[in-house]
């Protein structure tokens, strides 16, 4: 069966409302409209405007209603439209979706699914473009999940939802209309655990979300030349799987990691940070990363494209990386 990252998103949410009746959705023209970019459509139509819910243009609303609700022994999915407006509710996950478990004792949950888009190259410009996932790193008592394919998010988005804690769900906006076959995909895909989905001898690239498929591209392609990449999906950044990228490494010694974000204090300098912690004696030389220049992201696709790792910058980067 062949479906779009987006119908796959639509197609679990519309399972869980209907398996669920303490489910609901929340948030800005998710309910007439179908949301942004159409996961959502015509949910609304079939579960009515009570539990598909078109929100205010209020990020604190939707977020504080969310929390609220959660506390209240709901399961609700909440939807931001864009990364960037998650600075709007940095406040109430910080101080609030993030402590109560921890404040109770554990008696109070809060089993928030926090929906929200992420990403460049659609050409949406410096204020709709930001991947601002490791703003959010640092909070104790969230995930976060960043699915890379159509195989894999409905499984991920399941384990979200059926988690008791504040799941921060981010979908790469250039992933939508990717199509895969989904059967026999798994149902539940275990939060926190990575997966490799390319082996290989040569070098290790880690990498999440959107820039999984390419870094996969640029192995295959180098493949025809007899160099032999592996390729590494986190899936979860938050808890990060560093047991299976220790296992990867102590086989390679090789390593560049890859993310569209900000280099500075990003989620690829934790992930080299935690390497060095535990398998710096595996290492063959220093670990380099690719990260998206330290510029507000511009709306010409061809500066966009030089400010977001490339195909061209990872192939470059293995290719200097093997000569050294």
């Amino acid at each position: 069966m062949i479906k779009t990252y987006a119908q796959a998103i639509k197609d679990t949410l519309d399972e869980e409302l209907m398996n669920d009746p303490n489910l609901f959705l929340f948030g800005e023209d998710i309910g007439v409209y179908g949301g942004c970019f159409g996961a959502t459509k015509g949910l609304q139509e079939k579960y009515g405007n009570k539990r598909v819910i078109d929100s205010p243009m209020s990020e604190q609303a939707i977020a504080g209603l969310g929390i609220g609700a959660a506390l209240n022994g709901l399961r609700p999915v909440i939807e931001i439209m864009f990364m960037d407006f998650i600075t709007l509710i940095y406040d109430q996950i910080l101080n609030h979706a993030s402590i109560f478990s921890y404040l109770s004792n554990g008696e109070m949950k809060v089993p928030l699914v926090i929906r929200v888009p992420a990403g460049g190259g659609r050409g949406y410009g410096a204020t709709h473009s930001k991947s601002l996932w490791s703003a959010l790193m640092n909070i104790p008592g969230i995930k976060i999940i960043a699915p890379s394919n159509t195989r894999e998010v409905s499984g991920l988005l399941r384990a979200a939802i059926k988690d008791n804690n504040p799941v921060i769900f981010v979908e790469h906006k250039s992933l939508y209309q990717i199509k895969d076959d989904v059967e026999n995909a798994e149902d539940i895909i275990p939060i926190g655990k990575a997966k490799i989905v390319k082996e290989g001898n040569d070098l290790l690239l880690i990498s999440f979300s959107k820039m999984v498929l390419d870094c996969l591209e640029v192995a295959n392609k180098l493949e025809n030349e007899g160099i032999s990449i592996e390729v590494l999906d986190l899936r979860t950044v938050k808890p990060l799987d560093i047991e299976t990228i220790k296992n990867s490494i102590d086989k390679i010694g090789k390593v560049i990691v890859v993310e569209e974000g900000f280099p500075q204090s990003g989620i690829a300098a934790e992930i080299i940070a935690q390497i060095n912690e535990v398998c710096f004696y595996s290492l063959d030389g220093p670990i380099k990363r690719i990260c998206t220049l330290e510029i507000p992201l511009p709306c010409s696709p061809k500066l966009e494209n030089m400010a977001i790792p490339s195909k061209e910058r990872i192939e470059n980067e293995i290719r200097s990386m093997l000569n050294e």
